[in-house]
């Protein structure tokens, strides 16, 4: 068992046949994960790595049946188009890698997406990865380095920020533990799958043990998942870093989400919700693995 994603889900790429969407499909596809074909309008009939090629969402969907996910590489003002033609495709699951997508149009996936009861990842991310089972997205580069750097284990990891997803797992599989899921939700003000959905997945994932929380500044997500430890929703212990410290009001740090504004999403308002409800905070990044190791320890968990 693992959230989001597993070694049976099948799953498309939409844009295969671009730079990016072919280069990530053969990462997948080497790592294990069920990708079974691909669509680019006007490309059908075409093959990438083995894997047909449909001119549309639709044509995939009637040649394998029920499709799980669709990992999406298309250029940030194509991205809409692409997402509402798989939800409407029944595609339960969404992946959004692209970055600088408008923000009304992630507002009308929103939309599509709550009317058709599906869920995407993103935008502005660099997917999900579960060890050993499968990879969305572009999580680890190359597979042999994924395979390399990341063990199945019971830590799960959600993050605020791409690069910290792929170094979070790699920092704390070296120790010797290992990474039930990664997520990374996305740096965007506006995203699908947020902590405290993700923290709820974890909560209910038997085989995650612990979660750790990569947030930043701007934005209430991590003081949400402070509620939900709060009421008791969550129990699994969370260990968190949140990037920003010295982040000035009004001054984007890195992510378009990561800003404060009118003092709200403060790294000091954030670390003080976090610690009142009893959530481990390490101020450095490079404490997260002794941190993690020292709380699966004391708290009787591996």
């Amino acid at each position: 068992m693992s959230i989001l994603i597993d070694q049976h889900k099948k799953v498309i790429v939409q844009g295969i046949t671009g730079r990016e969407g072919s280069a990530r499909a053969k990462l997948m596809l080497d790592y294990g994960t069920n990708v079974v074909g691909g669509c680019t309008p006007g490309r059908g009939g075409q093959e990438v790595h083995g894997l047909p090629v449909f001119n549309t969402v639709k044509e995939t969907v009637e040649h394998f049946g029920k499709i799980d996910v669709s990992v999406i590489f298309v250029p940030a003002p194509r991205v809409k188009v692409a997402a509402i033609e798989a939800i409407e495709a029944g595609i339960p699951l969404i992946a959004l890698i692209a970055d600088r997508v408008p923000l009304f149009d992630v507002l009308e996936i929103c939309e599509v997406a709550d009317e058709h009861g599906a869920k995407f990842v993103g935008p502005n991310t660099v997917g999900v990865m579960s060890p050993d089972k499968a990879v969305l997205g572009m999580m680890g580069g190359r597979a042999e380095t994924a395979k390399e750097w990341f063990h199945k284990g019971s830590v799960g990891i959600m993050s605020r920020s791409g690069g910290l997803s792929a170094s979070t797992g790699y920092y704390i599989c070296q120790t010797g533990l290992g990474i039930s899921t990664i997520c990374h939700v996305g740096g965007d003000s506006v995203i699908g799958l947020t902590f405290p959905e993700v923290a709820n997945m974890f909560e209910n994932d038997a085989e995650t043990e612990l979660i750790v929380m990569i947030g930043e500044i701007g934005g209430s997500q991590e003081e949400q998942v402070a509620d939900l430890v709060a009421s008791g929703k969550i129990t699994k212990p969370i260990v968190a870093y949140i990037g920003g410290k010295a982040a000035q009001s009004g001054t984007r740090y890195s992510h378009a989400g990561a800003i404060i504004e009118g003092g709200k999403g403060t790294w000091q308002g954030k670390v003080e919700r976090l610690r009142e409800v009893g959530v481990t905070i390490v101020e450095q990044f490079g404490d997260i693995p002794e941190k993690v190791k020292e709380k699966l320890s004391t708290d009787g968990h591996r």
